[in-house]
Formats: structure tokens, sequence, C-alpha cells
């Protein structure tokens, strides 16, 4: 048997208990997807700053056009396709921290209060901040860990065939949160950091939490989709990927059909019978939802096909720091455009100008997260995440001089 210094002996022991995921143990197409969907993150959240600043799309055809590419591709597709996943994710965690033989009841409710001290400092970052929401819906999501996939399912189901009479309803209440928080935004603009974070928890409080749109029928569809996501962990979907290839292209078809006949009726938005319809049944989430499905599942085949290796390689970096690449964004945008930072959002730049600086950000990180993961075990925050979680110092840094495998 091979002989391990003492020392090292200790850092191996730890990091099988509660350190990193064998890369042989982790499932890459839900990394691959996790990084995709970041991609929708960073456009749509800089989209939103370009919104609330006062800017509109330049009239120009190619500004337009990016504008309906970037709503159709990523307008909520990416948050319920990161919904989906945590509820995937939530379901192994509960497996592994039992396995280990941690309550983990206990152990996800701590998890989740530390990401919801993470949250509030994000949303005086950003006022878009979606973590808030993952941190108290996970909470909610305990009652259902021991359900089997077929409840988890019906019960996504139920919530899906009456979001649309939901959402009607709550719409009838006519307050959107758009100009309930944009008088605030005006602090975005300061020079002073105090003011621009004050601006980021105002507008999160005006935007996300009196919005009824947001408290009832945004919660409504994360919590579908972390059931859904519940569900399909219980069947290892995503582990049995290349078992469940019929399934895959029956659910890419299916859910392209969908989405192409949910979208005819949006095509004609002033048509009258449109709006008598929507006063009563709006099937937005409907749309957003078989949408999400349909690339999910796109990119489920392209990956089986092994197609696109180096753009899905880069994504599975990229899905492996998830946290910290997602704060990152939010801290960026802060200090590009905020007055406090360069002041990008008070030059009234163009969509086009926007979008480019997003997916600069975005190719950057991708570079950083190899770099990164190439010396560490963790994305910063993902680490700061787990210590504070299981309470106790865990290892960062790479063993290079040693394989955590050894043979007799």
């Amino acid at each position: 048997m091979v002989n391990v210094p003492g020392n090292l002996k200790t850092k191996l022991m730890e990091t099988t208990i509660i350190g990193p995921v064998g890369q042989n143990k982790r499932i890459v197409i839900v990394d691959i997807l996790r990084g995709w969907a970041l991609l929708g993150v960073v456009l749509m959240n800089y989209t939103a700053i370009f919104f609330f600043a006062g800017s509109k799309p330049n009239p120009d055809a190619f500004n337009n056009f990016l504008f309906g590419f970037a709503s159709v591709l990523f307008d909520s597709k990416s948050w319920t396709m990161l919904s989906f996943l945590f509820g995937y994710g939530f379901a192994v965690l509960m497996d592994n921290v039992a396995s280990k033989g941690i309550n983990p009841v206990r152990f996800f409710l701590g998890r989740m209060s530390w990401l919801l001290v993470i949250a509030f400092i994000d949303s005086a970052i950003w006022f878009g901040d979606i973590l808030k929401d993952y941190a108290v819906l996970g909470m909610l999501l305990l009652l259902f860990r021991n359900v089997s996939a077929k409840t988890a399912f019906y019960i996504s189901l139920a919530l899906l065939l009456i979001n649309p009479a939901l959402t009607a309803f709550i719409l009838s209440f006519k307050n959107n949160g758009f100009p309930l928080a944009s008088p605030d935004f005006l602090l975005y603009h300061s020079h002073n950091l105090l003011d621009v974070l004050k601006s980021g928890l105002i507008c999160t409080y005006k935007y996300e939490i009196l919005w009824p749109f947001y408290v009832v029928v945004f919660h409504e569809v994360v919590l579908l989709c972390f059931l859904l996501g519940l569900a399909a962990q219980k069947i290892n979907f995503f582990g049995r990927l290349a078992e469940n290839k019929k399934y895959i292209k029956r659910t890419f078809w299916v859910s392209l059909g969908i989405a192409l006949v949910l979208w005819v009726p949006f095509a004609f938005p002033q048509a009258p019978w449109l709006k008598a319809v929507l006063k009563y049944f709006n099937p937005q989430p409907w749309l957003f939802l078989s949408t999400m499905i349909f690339i999910t599942s796109a990119i489920c085949r392209l990956h089986l096909a092994g197609k696109l290796k180096r753009l899905f390689g880069a994504l599975q970096l990229y899905g492996r720091m998830t946290l910290t690449n997602y704060v990152v964004q939010n801290i960026l945008g802060l200090l590009l455009f905020s007055g406090f930072g360069l002041g990008l959002v008070m030059l009234h730049l163009s969509y086009g100008v926007f979008m480019l600086i997003a997916l600069s950000i975005y190719v950057a990180q991708i570079f950083f997260s190899k770099w990164w993961l190439s010396r560490y075990y963790f994305g910063p925050l993902e680490w700061l995440w787990r210590q504070l979680s299981y309470g106790k110092k865990l290892a960062i840094k790479r063993v290079r001089d040693a394989s955590p495998s050894f043979s007799k």
C-alpha cells in the first residue's frame, strides 16, 4: 500500500468526507446547462439596467433584432432553467449529506440561511437578485424532500395548469413593478457608493416584494421548476442521459411545437380577441417554460451527439462556478454602469453596446473559471458558502503532489 504522510492523509480524508465531488462523479450536462443559463442571466440583467436607465433600443434593424433575439432565447428562460437545476441539485445534496451521517434538514436550513445573507449583499449590488428567492423557496422545498418522483411531477403539473388563470388574475391588479421602482433608480447614478447600494435595496423591495406578479406568479413558477428538477433527479434523468435519448428527442419536438403554438397569439398583442382571452387566461409562463425545456433538450441532444465540444467544455467550467460568476457579473455591472463606477448608464449607449459588454464579461469569466479551477477545487464563493454550511475550514487549493485515490 502507498505510504501517505500524516498531514496529507488528513487533508485527503477531509476532502473525501466533505470535499469536492470528483470529476468522474459530476454530471457534466448539469454544469453545461448552468453555464448556458448564466449567459442568459448576464444578458437579461444588463438589459434590465438598460431599461431602468430610461433607454430604449435604437430604432435601427440591428438593435431591434438583438433585442428580439435576446427576448426569445433568454428572457425568463435562464432563471427558469436555473430553478430547474436548483431543484435537481437540492435532491443530490440531500442524498450526499444524508450518506455522510449529517442531518440533511438542519444542514440545508443552515445552507439556505447563509445563502440569504449572501443574497442580501447581492441585492444591494443588483436589485434583480434571485438568490434570496432560492433561499426562501429552498427552505419550503424541504417539505417535498421525501416525495416520490411521480408525486413531485404531479404537483409541478398542477402548478403549471393553474398558472394561466393565476397569472391573469394577478395582472388584473394593474400594479407594475417597473414604475414602482424606477424613480429610486436615480440613486444608481450617484457617485456615492452608499447611495448606489441603497438604490439596490430600495428597488429590490419595490420591484420584487411590493409587485404582486413577482411575489405570486414568479415564485409559483420557481417552485414549479424546483419540483420538476427534484423529480428529474429522483429518476436520475441526467445521470442516465444516453439511456433517455429517445425521451429527450420526444421532449425536444413536443416542447418546440408547444412553444411555436404559444408564440402565435403573442405575435398580435393588439388583437381584441387576444386581450379578451388574456383577461382570464394568460399562458405566457407556459411559453417561457416550453421554450426553456426546448433549449434544455436541444443542448442535451447536441451533447449526446458529441457536437460543440469546445463550447460545452467552456460552459461546463463556467457552470461549476455558478455562484461566483453570478455575483461577479453583478459587481462588474455596478462598477461599469453606476455613478460610483464608470457611469456608463448615463451615456445612453445603444442596446447593442450593452449586449457586447455583457458578452465580453461572460467570455472573460470563462477564461477565469478555467484558470481558477485548474488550481482550486471550488470557486471562491462556492468555497466560502461550503465552509459556512459545514461550519469548518475546508481545503480549497488542489493537492498536486499526490493523487486522491490509492491502489493496494
